[in-house]
């Protein structure tokens, strides 16, 4: 069964940085494009960030600039390195994958959902 923890979040000031992680357990990352995803209150889950087997990266307009996605293969372990914070940002965040570069942003199917962890930056 494969299992996604993801860790790192906090609470921080507007301009601020955080960085996130995400270790996978039970399939490895292998040949998967990895993905972090959010959920702020009364929104849906939306798309932050996704990066290809062989490292290739994508960002979703809002944060584009601002964050930057890594993994380790060895580790089994993608994380989010987020700068610049800003109120909009505060959710909870969320790590996925896919076979698919292209389809991970809207159908990621590498595990079931973790249970995130909370990011918010006060103003």
């Amino acid at each position: 069964q494969v299992q996604l923890v993801e860790s790192g979040g906090g609470l921080v000031q507007a301009g601020g940085s955080l960085r996130l992680s995400c270790a996978a357990s039970g399939r490895t990352f292998s040949g998967y494009a990895m993905g972090w995803f959010r959920q702020a209150p009364g929104k849906e889950r939306e798309f932050v960030a996704a990066i290809s087997w062989s490292g290739g990266t994508y960002y979703a307009d809002s944060v584009k600039g601002r964050f930057t996605i890594s993994r380790d293969n060895a580790k089994n372990t993608v994380y989010l390195q987020m700068n610049s914070l800003k109120p909009e940002d505060t959710a909870v965040y969320y790590c996925n994958g896919d076979s698919s570069f292209i389809t991970i942003r809207t159908t990621p199917r590498f595990g079931s959902w973790g249970q995130g962890t909370q990011v918010t930056v006060s103003s």
